[in-house]
């Protein structure tokens, strides 16, 4: 089998014509838009959405307030499927899901009732890497450590990477991560390290970490021990990639599949139904605020991470990723399956 290659063409972002523009200014005035973060509040993502809802209404025509609320639970599924199935749309909600989302059709498919390829994906704040880190008093020090080791880490749910990068590691390398489903948030799943109710956490965002207990990183109170990528973090030069630890074309296949998710780190979309020219206007401002120093100086200071993609780069990719041969799905869909 061939390496399946994600390549990312750029598509130039045409400009809303000047009626269109006119209309649009006029729907949005004096309007609220809601960003629905699929997670609870303190996430990595709710810290990204709440910084970017700071500056994106004063890009799109008509300047609408723009405000963030948070709908968790099943991995985003439950927020997908309501906005999916009841709008509003309009292009006032603006919906903020984990990246694994749009593979939940294909690798988790019970209960999904949205098609993330009719979706309309505005962009995503970046391309992410992921790591997998342990408490220091973890028994294990490095990745290969767990194939003899078993370590427990904590997750949200099915569908995110806490969950899904470790136990693919298992299929994959036949590693021994004990994945422990439940909690709120990132911030609880730290909680819980501190606590030593749990070894480590299996995947999650660098600069989530970062943002949430930088401290840690610089005091050494955790180790990262992997990194989940399509190419190494400039700030993780020594840690290993997982896909390298691939020992042939099938197994790294199975690893792209999900690492693939990580080049729309951080998306956002509306429902199918949304006027195209408001997805334009939302796609341009998008852009723009991408490139707002004001926006840039806040994400800094939080230490978040911005490496944009536009609406349709990510509309591209994620078509191209639904599209993925059965066998290699099947392989990585019976890795996630949940034990009952």
């Amino acid at each position: 089998m061939k390496r399946t290659v994600l390549v990312l063409s750029f598509v130039a972002g045409c400009s809303v014509p000047a009626a269109a523009q006119q209309s649009v200014a006029d729907f949005y005035k004096g309007k609220t838009i809601r960003i629905v973060v699929g997670i609870s509040v303190g996430s990595g993502y709710d810290v990204t959405a709440r910084a970017l809802q700071r500056h994106w209404g004063k890009h799109i025509p008509g300047n609408p307030t723009v405000i963030v609320q948070n709908q968790p639970g099943a991995g985003s599924m439950t927020m997908v499927n309501q906005l999916v199935a009841n709008g509003p749309f309009d292009g006032t909600a603006i919906g903020a899901p984990f990246n694994g989302l749009p593979t939940t059709p294909l690798l988790q498919p019970a209960g999904v009732r949205f098609d993330p390829v009719k979706m309309m994906w505005l962009g995503s704040t970046n391309r992410e890497t992921q790591v997998t880190y342990m408490w220091h008093t973890a028994p294990v020090k490095t990745f290969t450590d767990v194939a003899n080791t078993e370590v427990v880490t904590g997750a949200q749910a099915p569908g995110t990477t806490q969950y899904d990068y470790p136990m693919l590691a298992n299929a994959v390398f036949n590693y021994k991560f004990k994945v422990i489903t439940g909690y709120k948030s990132t911030q609880d799943i730290h909680l819980a390290m501190e606590r030593g109710e749990i070894h480590g956490n299996g995947s999650t965002n660098w600069t989530t970490l970062l943002s949430l207990n930088g401290n840690w990183v610089k005091e050494k109170k955790v180790n990262v021990i992997a990194q989940w990528a399509l190419k190494k973090h400039p700030d993780l030069p020594n840690v290993p990639m997982v896909l390298d630890l691939a020992k042939n074309d099938a197994d790294r296949a199975a690893l792209e599949l999900l690492i693939a998710r990580l080049e729309y780190g951080r998306p956002y979309f509306v429902p199918p139904g949304v006027p195209e020219d408001r997805v334009q206007a939302l796609r341009r401002a998008f852009d723009a605020t991408m490139k707002d120093p004001e926006f840039l100086a806040d994400a800094k200071k939080l230490s978040l991470e911005i490496d944009p993609i536009t609406g349709e780069q990510a509309q591209q990719l994620i078509t191209r990723v639904l599209a993925t041969p059965e066998p290699i799905a099947a392989r990585v869909r019976k890795a996630l399956e949940v034990p009952k």
